[in-house]
């Protein structure tokens, strides 16, 4: 089923939660067993905690378009009490959930009987004292704000401000502010839409808040640069602080440079100090000091070059992969194709690339490094790059805040892995 297919996975603050999203509209939330003495092993184990339906399809009668209830994004608040709070997102509405608890019920009402329903007052007697009954616990989904109206183009990005006070949205051409207690009014802090639409050339295609500094963001393009503004230079960012671009090897220019060029993810180091971008077929590391090029690049699926003409025909060039960090920093990890998804440790410089798939995925079965071969001899455990399945890849992934817990999406399923424990 279509509607089953996971378009985003984000665990919480504290990796206790991993929410994922999907076309149908729907947020699963995923909560970690609680360790037991007789069960060690069992403590990286995630089972369902809450299921809710976020979004429908709508239908905007002024442009005669269908808005598709898919969750394009999901962030989540810091926990400050008890409640969780999350943020999803589809093409043009994004809501505030608030998730809790429940595991008492009142009970002995005067003016209603055990059902419910509102007794005679002449037949009340007796003053009774409510008292709080103990009951299976139900966990609880409630909108709290939903902030509509705000994107003429369909939203790509959400991202909770350091300040926990605001947020932003960003679409296609514009990117606004939000404050969570304000639903019906938003800031317009960026906007590349030119006067004639003719002469558009890029646009916007993520945007995330500095983790620390709560009046920094950065944004990418189409055309593979990434602008970073501060808010405190004027209200209107249209004039960036700083523009990251890499020039183009001129000897490896074609038909696809521009296509494959386009950022499709962007994300700040945990310590703020770095960003990463996500192209088609290369994740780069930039220094926040360093403008003029990356200080890493590393190949994702190089073999792809010589067959983006394929990838091309079947719309597979257009994919946004998206890409994440460990939680010091020292490993990012990207998907690819054929359920592969690629890890690359910064200071060995050593990568991986492993699949996630049923055949391997049975309970403490441990991955096995996959080798894609290009052309010549194949060896017994490689993969050739002409049977690799381009209907099977990893867009979606998410790495736990402090332990080597991985959270990977391909299409309908769902894949959690974690550092083999002796």
């Amino acid at each position: 089923m279509l509607a089953d297919i996971i378009s985003t996975v984000e665990f919480n603050h504290t990796g206790e939660l991993l929410a994922t999203g999907d076309k149908g509209g729907r947020v699963v939330i995923f909560q970690r067993e609680q360790e037991s003495k007789n069960q060690v092993h069992r403590r990286g184990e995630y089972n369902v905690y809450s299921t809710f339906q976020s979004h429908e399809p709508e239908f905007d009668y002024l442009k005669s378009l269908e808005i598709e209830e898919k969750i394009n994004k999901i962030r989540w608040l810091p926990q400050q009490n008890a409640a969780y709070f999350l943020l999803s997102t589809n093409d043009k509405t994004v809501k505030l959930w608030k998730v809790s608890e429940r595991d008492k019920r009142p009970e002995g009402y005067n003016l209603k009987d055990e059902e419910g329903r509102l007794r005679d007052p002449a037949t009340i007697t007796t003053l009774r004292v409510p008292v709080l009954r103990p009951m299976d616990l139900m966990v609880e989904a409630t909108p709290r704000r939903v902030f509509a109206n705000a994107h003429t183009y369909h939203i790509n990005s959400i991202s909770v401000n350091s300040d926990y006070e605001t947020y932003m949205s960003a679409d296609d051409l514009r990117i606004n502010l939000w404050n969570f207690e304000i639903t019906n009014q938003s800031f317009n802090i960026v906007d590349i839409k030119p006067a004639n639409m003719e002469e558009l050339t890029e646009v916007i295609t993520a945007a995330e808040f500095h983790p620390h500094h709560c009046n920094t963001f950065v944004y990418s393009s189409s055309k593979g640069t990434i602008r970073l503004c501060d808010m405190r230079a004027s209200a209107l960012c249209d004039r960036h602080t700083k523009f990251f671009e890499e020039p183009e090897d001129p000897s490896n220019r074609s038909f696809f440079s521009e296509i494959i060029s386009s950022i499709s993810d962007v994300k700040f180091s945990h310590s703020g100090r770095y960003i990463m971008t996500r192209d088609y077929l290369t994740v780069k590391v930039w220094d926040l000091n360093m403008e003029n090029r990356p200080i890493e690049t590393y190949q994702v699926h190089d073999y792809l070059r010589s067959k983006l003409c394929s990838l091309y025909e079947n719309d597979c060039i257009f994919d946004k992969f998206e890409c994440v960090w460990n939680g010091s920093d020292s490993v990012i990890m990207t998907g690819s194709y054929n359920n592969f998804f690629r890890m690359f440790d910064r200071n060995t410089k050593r990568d991986v690339t492993l699949e996630a798939s049923r055949e391997n995925s049975k309970p403490r079965a441990i991955l096995k490094p996959r080798k894609v071969c290009v052309g010549g001899k194949r060896r017994k455990d490689e993969i050739s790059v002409d049977s690799l399945d381009f209907s099977k890849k990893i867009l979606h992934t998410a790495w736990h805040p402090s332990e080597n817990i991985i959270a990977v999406a391909a299409t309908n399923n769902l894949y959690i892995f974690q550092d083999k424990v002796n």
